[in-house]
């Protein structure tokens, strides 16, 4: 219903951002990640999700693709309603979020408040069953995939980059593309992330 909302921040507060759009203020959830990067009075633009349920018609707001799409992908996990989604992007954001779930790493999820060892564990466990098999459905990387090497620490951070990448929602040519001109040898994986997620949003 709605993608976006562009327009004055009129208000910045702790998980809410609200956006004046031509004289309606619309009230948008958002993570810490997002209020961090706006400025009241500022003009901005946020990608937008609608949650409505029994009783709720809530908007959440997003400063980039990158984040829309992990909230979107980690509400996706039986027990973890938008609260949660949001919680854990303030605290780990997409780069980080994906090297997390790549990676194991429930640690970095579980400090994100509200969140305890058994979601973070199921939240790790259904996101990186689900790229592999992606990956299978498409054709991409071997059975075992690429995530499940990189948690029993067989790949380098190159490989760990493109399988953090296509857990975002990336192909793996488009993730191979971006690694194009990037100096991965010298670089740990989360960095190597970052980078590339600068090089798709252009395109």
């Amino acid at each position: 219903m709605f993608y976006y909302v562009e327009g004055t921040v009129a208000v910045l507060e702790q998980g809410l951002a609200v956006i004046d759009c031509g004289g309606v203020g619309y009230a948008c959830r958002a993570s810490q990640n997002t209020v961090g990067k706006l400025k009241t009075g500022a003009r901005a633009k946020l990608l937008t999700h609608l949650h409505v349920g029994e009783g709720i018609f809530e908007l959440y707001g997003f400063i980039d693709e990158q984040e829309r799409r992990c909230f979107e992908m980690l509400i996706g996990v039986s027990g973890v309603g938008p609260k949660a989604a949001l919680s854990i992007l303030s605290v780990a954001p997409p780069d980080r979020l994906a090297l997390s779930i790549i990676t194991g790493d429930e640690k970095m999820l579980t400090q994100a408040p509200g969140i305890g060892k058994k979601i973070a564990q199921r939240i790790v466990l259904e996101l990186r069953d689900k790229l592999s098999k992606e990956q299978l459905e498409t054709g991409a990387g071997a059975p075992a995939s690429v995530a499940a090497a990189a948690v029993q620490g067989g790949v380098n951070h190159t490989q760990e980059a493109v399988a953090a990448l296509m857990a975002l929602g990336y192909s793996q040519a488009e993730a191979l593309h971006a690694m194009e001109g990037v100096d991965a040898a010298q670089l740990e994986a989360e960095e190597i992330i970052r980078r590339c997620l600068k090089k798709l949003v252009k395109q």
